[in-house]
């Protein structure tokens, strides 16, 4: 009796463990192929054919008579952001991967709330892992008003392998005309204007004009999801008029359908580059596959300037990693800058001053295979002229690290350098 009770026991420990590797291997995988080869070069981006591909290969297509507006730092962003909820006449929808406790929290809180009680249509989804600092008696107060609130992949036992998707998309839009997307989170971090440690640099955009509704449509995509529910008609989708000269598309990836989108769209942009790529990027840690596509670029004559953080960052582990795959582009030719002044939050790419590229994604794996992700693309060369402009201003408050500084950095990082990147797919 006792040998069959042991036996049980075995039977059932083995089938639990397997269980338990079964769902972490699903956790820690995209469920779709990835690109995976090199994407020959047809086409520079000036080339009509570029934005055909661009936008059959996307989804959305490119859009014109839009208005978009970069706000730099905290003290420009939450101003902007707030005065636009405050504004709100139908409805909010509103999707963010970190929303923490601190003044903007509360902030944020009471503008939902008090819009909520107004008779205006309210729906915020938080990310359950980059919500989990908030205060929950924002969350009461919220709910209270009649705020919508929805947790993203909430862990349950039958779901923990969705666990490690995460949507990291930042989306705000105000009666279905004004949207904004970039790098913020809603958290004391952002507040301020970029000059410490504990105030970020990071850039937000404000989007008018028919983009919008590819906007709205990519909040809907992650709200179905979560509760079933389709939120359709002119509160979410009023006619929009041409208010600007800019061409634009707003486009999303996610392991559950699309994973390769957002890869896509910077080996496209990366290998149809004519002049020039300038990346802004927190967290850079390209594979073997982006980088090549990097050399290729110097190769054929482009310049390349990337702006990462330097010592003030939120993880020791990417810097190393990131530092660890810089050799080959350093010895093409690239320029790789590093922050100093604060942690550097941002996510912009710039085009042949023609096409800018900003929103929700990292240069990393975790962007382009494991987060739910949104970005905006931006074709208007005025529009990318200033945002050189911008990228140059954060160039005089970077270091750059040339490549025999590289090479010719201690053993110690070397090693730690090895060991981060084991952890690259997760990154």
């Amino acid at each position: 009796m006792i040998k069959k009770k042991r036996l049980a026991l075995v039977i059932a420990a083995t089938f639990f463990l397997t269980l338990i590797s079964l769902l972490a291997v699903i956790n820690f995988s995209s469920g779709e192929k990835d690109v995976s080869q090199e994407l020959p070069r047809l086409y520079s981006t000036h080339e009509p054919q570029f934005r055909r591909a661009i936008g059959s290969l996307l989804g959305p297509p490119l859009v014109g008579g839009n208005r978009v507006q970069e706000l730099i730092n905290g003290e420009q962003i939450f101003p902007a952001m707030l005065t636009a909820i405050r504004s709100a006449q139908q409805s909010i929808t509103f999707e963010t991967y970190i929303y923490w406790s601190g003044d903007i929290g509360r902030e944020f809180a009471d503008a939902l709330s008090e819009r909520a009680k107004a008779g205006v249509k309210v729906h915020v989804l938080l990310d359950w892992v980059g919500s989990a600092k908030i205060d929950d008696g924002f969350l009461d107060k919220m709910k209270n008003a009649g705020v919508q609130i929805k947790k993203f992949h909430k862990p349950n036992w039958y779901n923990l392998h969705r666990l490690n998707n995460r949507t990291h998309r930042k989306l705000l839009v105000v009666d279905g005309q004004t949207g904004f997307t970039g790098g913020v989170g809603i958290a004391p971090k952002w507040t301020g204007n970029g000059q410490d440690a504990d105030h970020w640099r990071d850039s937000h955009f404000r989007i008018e004009g028919p983009a919008v509704a590819q906007m709205q449509a990519v909040f809907m995509e992650n709200w179905l999801k979560v509760t079933g529910q389709v939120m359709h008609g002119e509160n979410y989708f009023p006619a929009l008029q041409a208010l600007g000269n800019s061409d634009a598309q707003v486009f999303s990836s996610s392991p559950s359908g699309g994973s390769e989108s957002m890869q896509l769209m910077y080996q496209l942009s990366i290998t149809a580059a004519k002049d020039a790529i300038d990346l802004s990027s927190a967290y850079f840690v390209p594979d073997d596959l982006t980088t090549q596509a990097l050399v290729d670029a110097l190769r054929r004559g482009v310049k390349i300037r990337v702006i990462t953080p330097g010592e003030i960052i939120d993880t020791d582990t990417v810097r190393a990693a990131s530092r660890g795959t810089w050799g080959p582009l350093l010895k093409a030719g690239a320029e790789i800058y590093e922050y100093v002044p604060s942690m550097y939050h941002c996510k912009v790419m710039i085009v042949d001053k023609l096409l800018v590229s900003v929103g929700s994604t990292n240069f990393d794996n975790r962007s382009f295979r494991l987060n739910d992700e949104a970005n905006l693309n931006i074709y208007d060369t005025a529009f990318a002229e200033r945002q050189t402009r911008v990228f140059e201003d954060d160039l005089k408050k970077s270091r750059q690290v040339t490549y025999d500084q590289w090479a010719a950095r201690p053993l110690k990082e070397k090693f730690m350098e090895r060991l981060a990147l084991l952890l690259e797919s997760q990154l």
